[in-house]
C-alpha cells in the first residue's frame, strides 16, 4: 500500500501532466508541485507510465528529450484528434474580449473604431456564447462581460 504523501505526490504529478498539454521536465514539475526530489519525480513518472501500460489505457506518458507528456495512444489519437485544441473562442473574438474586459462597460462603436467592421461579427460571437452582453444604448450598444466570462477565466 502506498503512503498518503506518495499517493498525493503521484496525483499531483499526474495532474500537472494532464493540465500542461505540453512536455514538462522534472525541474518544472518540482517547481509546480513543491516536490523537492527530482529522483522521486522521475521514479513516480515511470510508475505512472507503467501503470497506464499495464492497465492498457488509451492514455500514455511519453518521454521526449528528457521531458514528459501525457498523450493518447494510437488508434485513439488519430481517431479523436478533431476534439483536441479547438478553442471555444476564435482568436479575433478573444482579442475583442480582452479589450472589452479592460474597458468595460464600453460602447460598441468604440470597439469598431479600434478594430474595424469585423468587430461586429466577434461581438455577436461573444454574445451568442454568453461571454458578453450587448444592450442597446441610443444608436449603438453598451458591451460588458458576463458572469460566464469571469467563471471561464477564473476571475472570481
Amino acid at each position: 500500500m502506498e503512503s498518503d504523501s506518495k499517493t498525493t505526490s503521484k496525483k499531483m504529478i499526474e495532474a500537472v501532466l494532464f493540465l500542461s498539454g505540453k512536455a514538462v521536465g522534472t525541474e518544472e514539475i518540482s517547481k509546480i508541485t513543491g516536490i523537492v526530489s527530482l529522483g522521486q519525480i522521475s521514479k513516480t513518472l515511470k510508475d505512472i507510465e507503467s501503470e497506464y501500460r499495464e492497465r492498457d489505457t488509451p492514455i500514455i506518458i511519453n518521454e521526449i528529450a528528457g521531458k514528459f507528456i501525457m498523450e493518447l495512444r494510437e488508434p485513439y489519437a488519430s481517431r479523436l484528434s478533431g476534439l483536441a485544441n479547438q478553442p471555444e473562442i476564435s482568436k479575433g473574438a478573444l482579442r475583442i474580449l480582452a479589450y472589452i474586459s479592460k474597458n468595460e462597460p464600453i460602447m460598441q462603436n468604440r470597439i469598431v473604431k479600434a478594430f474595424g467592421d469585423s468587430a461586429y461579427q466577434y461581438i455577436r460571437e461573444l454574445s451568442e456564447k454568453e461571454f458578453v452582453t450587448a444592450e442597446k444604448d441610443g444608436r449603438t450598444k453598451r458591451v460588458s462581460t458576463t458572469k460566464k466570462f469571469s467563471e471561464y477565466f477564473n476571475l472570481g
